[in-house]
């Protein structure tokens, strides 16, 4: 009786394969959504562009090729010169800080629509105060290590 009794008390575990448990199922609940998704959203939709009565939202519109090629870019640009900076101040984030400034001011200035003073500053200043404030509360704060 006691050793069927301790055999319920005992937990043992496989430390090379614990930290797997919680991922794969976050897997399959993705899955298990992204299956509901298509069956509620995707295949009527399809099943109506089949029918003529939608179109696709991509086909035959045009394209800001400015905003698309030029976002891609700034992206690319962002995460490159971040490593960049980053090694020149190891451990300390102004390798997020430093690179984030001008690519949210740039991100902005190439959607803003009108370029009026106003429009600029407030772009300017929310290109400042927005990465300082990030990086303050991870870096400093929560001690979290950027780039």
């Amino acid at each position: 009786m006691e050793s069927g009794l301790s055999s319920l008390l005992s937990v043992s575990i496989d430390f090379e394969t614990s930290h797997l448990v919680f991922p794969t199922i976050i897997h399959w609940i993705l899955a298990v959504l992204f299956a509901i998704i298509l069956v509620t959203k995707v295949i009527p939709f399809l099943a109506a562009v089949k029918r003529g009565e939608r179109t696709l939202p991509i086909v035959g519109e045009s394209m800001d090729g400015f905003r698309f090629f030029g976002t891609l870019a700034l992206i690319i640009a962002y995460f490159y010169l971040m490593a960049v900076v980053g090694n020149m101040f190891p451990y300390t984030g102004y390798g997020f800080l430093f690179v984030s400034m001008p690519f949210v001011f740039l991100m902005a200035l190439m959607y803003l629509h009108e370029w009026t003073k106003k429009a600029v500053v407030i772009v300017l200043i929310n290109a400042i105060i927005a990465p300082s404030l990030v990086w303050f509360v991870l870096a400093k704060l929560f001690r979290i290590t950027l780039p």
